[in-house]
């Protein structure tokens, strides 16, 4: 698959069917833009963020490796449902909005899942054909961001193996994940790799040494929960303007208290829940109440 890039360029995609990809898609994409004004961390973090992975860039293309062993590895740690994933597909739009290349970026996003086999020595070899000749050859085509997902599936601690289940080839593959992507940060400094895991333990102390840096996200504090929660319930108004009663300030204040311990996917999914909250609205989100809202919140958070 092929995409015309500025006037003659042509940059070819990945197939989306061969094993471990996930998705591929050119940058800047406006889906990725959207997801970055809509993620919320605390301070400063958005954009530390960026200015690492932007000065990553810029030092890789400069510096050797030798002298300044810069892997191109950003990992992200925190619990489920705190926007890791949507962190790492913003980020990457981010940059390769900041740091101009004459192709346009890749992005290619893994799934470690589909590399597993029950078979011995296939995890070996699907993750050595993904390393070794997928991103290798895309790579060397133009600069490209790669999101890791869910990076324990492949990375697994190997001290931490039992010995069942053909232990030998998850041995081998995560060997394989290891060699190939020391392999890549060598041969290609143009290519940025942003990994997650909801299991920080579970992960093979080999990758985290590799990390150039370790990010937790963590779960909003009381100000991101009122602007997560405002942002979804204004989408919802937006549709049903009904629901403009929960974008009442004090509720909203009300509700970031109220929400304290639940991560941000919950949140917006409790204005959702919020709607159907009460049998006389019949699911009508135009009926919906600042108390259906609070109600939900409360049982989410246990309280």
């Amino acid at each position: 698959m092929t995409r015309s890039l500025r006037g003659s360029e042509i940059r070819r995609l990945p197939d989306d069917a061969a094993p471990g990809v996930a998705d591929t898609r050119l940058l800047p994409n406006d889906d990725f833009a959207a997801a970055w004004s809509a993620i919320v961390l605390p301070d400063d973090m958005k954009q530390r963020l960026l200015r690492t992975a932007v000065a990553e860039a810029h030092l890789r293309a400069a510096v050797p490796f030798d002298a300044l062993p810069l892997h191109g590895v950003v990992l992200l740690t925190g619990k489920p449902g705190v926007g890791k994933t949507t962190v790492a597909r913003g980020l990457a739009n981010q940059v390769a909005r900041a740091v101009t290349h004459a192709a346009q970026w890749l992005f290619v996003e893994v799934d470690p899942h589909s590399l597993a086999s029950s078979s011995l020595g296939r995890s070996q070899r699907a993750v050595e054909q993904l390393f070794g000749t997928l991103l290798n050859e895309h790579a060397a085509a133009g600069p490209m961001i790669v999101l890791l997902d869910e990076v324990e599936t492949l990375f697994t601690d190997r001290a931490a193996l039992s010995m069942e289940a053909n232990p030998v080839d998850v041995h081998r593959a995560v060997d394989a994940a290891l060699v190939g992507l020391d392999r890549l940060a060598r041969r290609h400094p143009q290519m940025l790799i942003v990994a997650t895991t909801n299991f920080s333990d579970a992960l093979d102390p080999a990758l985290a040494s590799r990390a150039d840096w370790i990010v937790e996200v963590p779960l909003p504090d009381r100000a991101a929960r009122r602007q997560i929660l405002e942002h979804a319930a204004a989408a919802v108004a937006a549709a049903f303007p009904g629901a403009c009663r929960l974008l009442e300030p004090a509720l909203l204040d009300a509700a970031a208290e109220e929400a304290a311990g639940i991560d941000g996917r919950r949140l917006r999914k409790a204005v959702a829940t919020a709607c159907a909250y009460r049998p006389e609205a019949q699911g009508d989100p135009d009926r919906v109440t600042g108390q259906d809202l609070l109600a939900v919140l409360r049982e989410e958070g246990g309280h």
